[in-house]
């Protein structure tokens, strides 16, 4: 079993930058693939990067070139850099792990607003 624990989000105005954190459980974190999706009211959830525990990255196409996802693998750690954010940015951001199967953190809200 893997816990996922999510902290970082919170309102942000528009073009500012937010860092996401999620600390995971386990003594094989480094081989697992890490991922954060996202939830906006009334709709689904979506992917917005991940990585493997090789480090090999994928993101959504709304999200490149101002995200980064990253991972620390000495503190069981990955990150959601969020840069140049915008208001369609706004959701729960939900932290993801898989290894065998799949695990997920509680969320955590970020909200893009002046």
């Amino acid at each position: 079993q893997v816990q996922l624990v999510e902290s970082g989000g919170g309102l942000v105005q528009p073009g500012g930058s937010l860092r996401l954190s999620c600390s995971a459980s386990g003594s094989i974190f480094r081989l697992y693939t890490m991922g954060w999706f996202r939830q906006a009211p009334g709709k689904q959830r979506d992917l917005v990067a991940t990585m493997t525990g090789g480090g090999s990255t994928n993101y959504a196409d709304s999200v490149k070139g101002r995200f980064t996802i990253s991972r620390d693998n000495a503190k069981n750690t990955a990150y959601l850099q969020m840069d140049s954010v915008k208001p369609e940015d706004t959701a729960v951001y939900y932290c993801y792990a898989r290894w065998g199967q799949s695990y997920w953190g509680q969320g955590t809200q970020v909200t893009v607003s002046s």
